[in-house]
């Protein structure tokens, strides 16, 4: 996958869980997961590859503080 692309799961019309798909090579897979903010949690390979970040709270979540953990990872940054 070249570019990122977010998934949103919904149960009864409301946004449940969001998840933004980083650009990854085929066979990346998560190795372990840290906390990157109020409810964003960042999935990483097992060299330390940032492969996607869980938006636990998505009607909730601030695209600003986002966009600071984009930066971080050297990811570019979304907008509203």
């Amino acid at each position: 996958m070249r570019s990122s692309y977010l998934e949103v799961t919904f149960r009864r019309g409301r946004p449940l869980a969001a998840y933004l798909y980083l650009p990854r090579t085929p066979g990346d897979k998560s190795d372990h997961v840290e906390q990157a903010g109020a409810g964003l949690l960042v999935d990483y390979t097992a060299d330390g590859k940032p492969i996607g970040i869980e938006i636990t709270a998505p009607a909730q979540f601030d695209v600003a503080e986002l966009n600071q953990v984009l930066v971080h990872l050297h990811a570019p940054a979304v907008t509203n």
